[in-house]
């Protein structure tokens, strides 16, 4: 793969499954670590295999236009699941919105970030990190809001762009970026923040993150594929990615 990191994760509890199988699976950054959770409750439930591969939105879509072996696309937006059908590359009516995602503006550094946000139009940061909005729809959201509190201009040349919410995150947490707009899932856990401070985005600032999965061709007549989209929209599954302060 171009890019992406493949995580195997090997269940030997089977109940009653017909047939055990393996479902790969390209998962946007933001989701990936509720889907660690997920796929282990997923495996001790139906006794078949997860294959992870995480990327931003649209790197993981171009690898799939590319050839990739994936079974199942869990995006971090809902157009490029329906672009994907639309060019032949998905199941027709398999997709559906599996979570809906928060922005947050974070630093690792303690009392750094107000609630209220106001440390963006205060402007004492050296170095904000946000996603390429090109490629990644958190980075887009960041961008909306950024323009909502007329900060587009003033904070350009302040702004480090990552590929990723992943690299984004990374940028925030070593240091390289004084804060910067990430998904909720990477810096809560069980409804509180993990460390450094943070501001929970008000929604009505950029559009919702809706998040949709859907059935990819290579996946057309996988078992295992067909059934982790199902247990998706479970109450296991849902109370997991609550967790993480996603909505549904």
């Amino acid at each position: 793969m171009q890019s992406g990191i493949w995580v195997a994760l090997v269940t030997t509890v089977a109940f009653g499954t017909a047939r055990a199988e393996a479902v790969q699976v390209a998962v946007a950054v933001n989701f990936s670590a509720p889907m660690q959770t997920i796929a282990a409750k997923f495996e001790r439930e139906t006794g078949h295999t997860i294959l992870i591969s995480t990327g931003s939105t649209g790197k993981l879509y171009a690898q799939i236009r590319n050839g990739a072996p994936f079974d199942v696309f869990l995006a971090a937006d809902q157009d490029t699941p329906k672009r994907l059908i639309n060019e032949g590359n998905a199941l027709p009516d398999t997709s559906f919105t599996y979570a809906t995602g928060r922005l947050v503006l974070w630093s690792a550094k303690p009392d750094f970030v107000d609630n209220a946000g106001l440390v963006l139009k205060a402007g004492k940061f050296t170095k904000i990190a946000i996603a390429s909005p090109k490629i990644a729809p958190y980075g887009a959201a960041a961008m909306q809001v950024m323009s909502a509190l007329d900060l587009r201009e003033t904070g350009r040349d302040k702004v480090v762009q990552g590929e990723s919410i992943g690299q984004t995150f990374g940028f925030v947490s070593s240091g390289n970026a004084d804060l910067g707009f990430v998904a909720m899932s990477q810096v809560f856990e069980n409804g509180r923040l993990k460390g450094g401070s943070a501001w929970v985005v008000p929604q009505a600032l950029y559009q919702p993150l809706h998040q949709d999965a859907v059935l990819l061709m290579h996946g057309k007549g996988n078992v295992s594929a067909s059934a982790l989209l199902q247990f998706l929209k479970t109450d296991q599954a849902r109370e997991v990615m609550g967790s993480y302060g996603y909505s549904f």
